[in-house]
């Protein structure tokens, strides 16, 4: 079965790191563009970070020099390493995937979504 697993998230205090894991397995993983999404309390999910089958990145300017997306293709996982992180960015993350070469800002180009990943920053 097709899936994305996700792990890394957790507490972290205002101004601290975290970095996410995305896995996928059952399908192949260096045809698809890879993105991670967020989701706060209250709020519609939002676009954080997105990769290219060739590496090239795009992001929200809300994370542009706090967070880095990444991939291996020889572990099929994708990577958001998150600094200085605000309470603000409280949420659950999800990663998903498309088969495309080139990546997305709008949730409705994926078509396979991990189960989300909550990352708490106290106030």
């Amino acid at each position: 079965q097709v899936q994305l697993d996700e792990s890394g998230g957790g507490l972290v205090q205002a101004g601290g790191s975290l970095k996410l894991s995305c896995a996928a397995s059952g399908r192949s993983f260096g045809n698809s563009a890879m993105g991670w999404f967020r989701q706060a309390p209250g709020k519609e999910r939002e676009f954080v970070a997105a990769i290219s089958i060739l590496r090239s990145t795009f992001y929200a300017d809300s994370v542009k020099g706090r967070f880095t997306i990444s991939r291996d293709n020889a572990k099929n996982t994708v990577y958001l390493q998150m600094n200085s992180l605000k309470p603000e960015e409280t949420a659950v993350y999800y990663c998903a995937a498309r088969r495309r070469v080139l990546y997305a800002q709008s949730e409705a180009e994926y078509d396979l979504w991990g189960q989300g990943n909550q990352v708490t920053v106290p106030s």
